[in-house]
């Protein structure tokens, strides 16, 4: 999946502090959706959030912004929203590129 139209973004999460159990626990449930929606989890990996880093890192990638509005609209994801809130602290969210891509390294 790529071309001009794809959207390909790296996920930085942060738990509230003690869950970060319960972070990648609402990852597990939503994450699966995003296939339903012409995307791909690409990259999923676990940190310890020890000395400010991320809990949990992901990058994602939708066919077009279309894809990635109906995910972000899925109502089996809405619908874990208070979920999130409860376990998750912080989230950056950013646009990638893959190295080599439109001329350059990302």
């Amino acid at each position: 999946m790529s071309d001009d139209r794809t959207i390909r973004l790296c996920c930085l999460l942060w738990a509230v502090e003690g869950e970060a159990a319960g972070l990648h626990g609402y990852e597990d449930a939503v994450l699966p959706l995003v296939a339903e929606h012409r995307g791909a989890v690409t990259s999923r990996v676990l940190g310890g959030g020890a000395d400010g880093t991320p809990h949990e890192v992901q990058i994602i990638e939708f066919a077009d912004r279309e894809a990635m509005d109906a995910f972000l609209g899925d109502p089996r994801r809405t619908v874990l929203a208070p979920e999130r809130d409860r376990v998750v602290a912080r989230t950056e969210l950013f646009p990638v590129r893959l190295p080599g891509a439109d001329g350059g390294a990302a």
